[in-house]
């Protein structure tokens, strides 16, 4: 295997162990998360770590078949109690897989994986879309 398949493929099994985080994360911040901002943060965590748990499947698939083995292992998950703490680590998180995204788009194109690229980008559109809604949530005057 050349170097750049394999860089793409560690790429690749980086943002899967973060995604197994996100999944972790979401769900104990759906079962953690109390207050009045409970009933609308609950299912809001909740769809957020299925959608995270597509993003790792579509990962660990696409690993396999350009050759590699995924990662089994998550990033470090944090427990957090507070709900702006949660808001803002899974803000900061996203930004963060907005960027790991990006750079492998350029890996992706470099070996000609025009369908990952794609993925990657459609992706990348998800994730984004989180990130607005958490900046949104952010805002809230009450918090």
């Amino acid at each position: 295997m050349d170097k750049d398949m394999q860089d793409l493929i560690d790429g690749l099994n980086e943002d899967l162990a973060y995604e197994y985080a996100a999944v972790i994360q979401y769900t104990h911040n759906a079962a953690a998360v109390s207050g009045l901002s409970r009933p609308v943060l609950k299912p809001f965590f909740e769809s957020e770590a299925q959608d995270e748990l597509g993003h790792a499947s579509y990962l660990a698939e696409k690993i396999v078949a350009l050759g590699g083995t995924p990662v089994v292992e998550p990033k470090e998950v944090k427990r957090m109690q507070g709900v702006r703490e949660m808001i803002q680590h899974a803000l900061d998180a996203e930004k963060a897989t907005i960027s790991r995204y990006t750079e492998r788009i350029s890996q992706a194109e470099k070996v000609g994986e025009i369908g990952l690229k794609i993925q990657l980008e459609d992706m990348i559109a998800d994730e984004t879309k989180h990130k607005e809604e958490l900046e949104r949530l952010l805002k809230d005057p009450l918090g």
